[in-house]
């Protein structure tokens, strides 16, 4: 049987336990309260301008001449004069002389062949007149019948070819003489000389390259996608050549004037011709255009009509995503109509002033709420200033 101390001694403990321990919690503070987090994504977007747009396609090429002309020598002879003009880098005019060839020897043969046409003159003449008495004699004789041998037709046929071949001599010795004065067959820059003053040259030797100066031509290698932005395939297109020249970039315009017609079996290139009319400003007071040259082009193309233009990674499969008027998330199919760089042009989908979301998203769902950072700097500016109120009416 139990003692009393034995019964009162675990009443006392658990009496002094359960009383220690609600002295203990009584003295705890409660636990604050969290804030609620707000785990709105934030985004950044970037408004939609749309601007008329005229496309233009991008090329490079050298200028060259359109004419290049190797003079070479029709006859042989002694080099008896050089022009000024006729240096690497002179500029002539059509008809002007470079240089001319001994034409001793020629004007000879001119002579002989003048002679030789006299005299082939002086026995046509003869000639005819012996016939027209053979032929007054065969009239007396009524019995017989004259032959062609007997009127001399033969002799005639023969006097008549003999004038013809000495016209003809008389034809190469004039133009074996105008041979010996080298000309030039157009306005142009002299591009190299061969000769000098006393050089013997025979029929064959080179003498020398001119270049025309009135009009340069550029061959400007296209991408078959890149035509369709072109009109009429950039026939007649105008064409602004871009080039450094004195340490600073200059300009000059051209036209299209044709395609080569071919795609290129190396590059797949299709080849348009630029034309520069006067590209060395000899007409007029603009800048020269020097052959050899290499300039970039930019040929004027259709027009797009009010267009976008987007960074390119912001658009996934044909889609967009923007911020709609209660800031959710939306994605519009646009209409990428070119690609240039690390740009598209968007002709369709997307409206002005619309907010196109630029910034990345982890989970993207259409329609989720989205949040803007000058949003949040507005929330937090009005707890803020809800803390300050609280905290100025506790003091009071």
């Amino acid at each position: 049987m139990a003692t009393k101390k034995q019964i009162i001694l675990p009443i006392v403990v658990l009496s002094v336990g359960i009383g220690s321990f609600l002295g203990i919690s009584a003295m705890k503070k409660p636990p604050e309260e969290k804030e609620a987090v707000d785990n709105t994504p934030l985004v950044a977007f970037k408004q939609v301008e749309l601007n008329p747009m005229t496309f233009a396609v991008s090329s490079y090429g050298v200028v060259n001449a359109k004419y290049e002309t190797e003079l070479v020598s029709q006859v042989n002879g002694e080099i008896v004069f050089l022009s000024d003009t006729f240096v690497r880098g002179g500029f002539v005019k059509k008809g002007e002389v470079l240089a001319r060839i001994d034409s001793s020897d020629y004007d000879a043969d001119l002579i002989d062949a003048e002679a030789s046409l006299a005299s082939a003159r002086a026995t046509l003449v003869q000639e005819k007149a012996y016939g027209k008495v053979a032929e007054e004699e065969w009239k007396r004789i009524k019995d017989g019948v004259p032959t062609e041998l007997s009127l001399r037709k033969p002799q005639l046929a023969q006097e008549i070819a003999r004038l013809n071949s000495s016209e003809a001599g008389l034809k190469r010795a004039l133009r074996n003489v105008e041979r010996t004065t080298i000309k030039a067959p157009y306005d142009a820059l002299i591009e190299s000389r061969n000769i000098g003053l006393g050089s013997y040259v025979s029929m064959g030797t080179p003498l020398g390259k001119v270049l025309s100066t009135h009009k340069a031509e550029i061959r400007l290698p296209l991408a078959d996608k890149e035509i369709q932005y072109l009109i009429d395939k950039g026939r007649n297109s105008d064409v602004t050549l871009v080039a450094d020249f004195s340490g600073a970039k200059q300009e000059w315009s051209g036209k299209i004037v044709r395609s080569e017609g071919v795609i290129d079996s190396r590059s797949r290139m299709t080849y348009l011709v630029a034309e520069v009319i006067d590209p060395y400003g000899l007409n007029s007071d603009k800048n020269a255009l020097r052959y050899g040259t290499y300039v970039t082009a930019n040929i004027a193309g259709t027009q797009a009509g009010e267009v976008a233009v987007m960074p390119r990674h912001l658009v996934v499969n044909g889609k967009i995503a923007v911020l709609d008027e209660d800031n959710k998330l939306s994605y519009k199919n646009v209409n990428v109509i070119r690609q240039f760089g690390a740009e598209v042009v968007i002709s369709e989908g997307l409206a002005q002033g619309m907010k196109v979301i630029t910034s990345a998203l982890d989970y993207p769902v259409e329609g989720m709420q989205l949040a803007l950072p000058e949003d949040k700097l507005l929330q937090q500016d009005e707890v803020n200033e809800t803390e300050t109120q609280l905290a100025m009416e506790e003091k009071e």
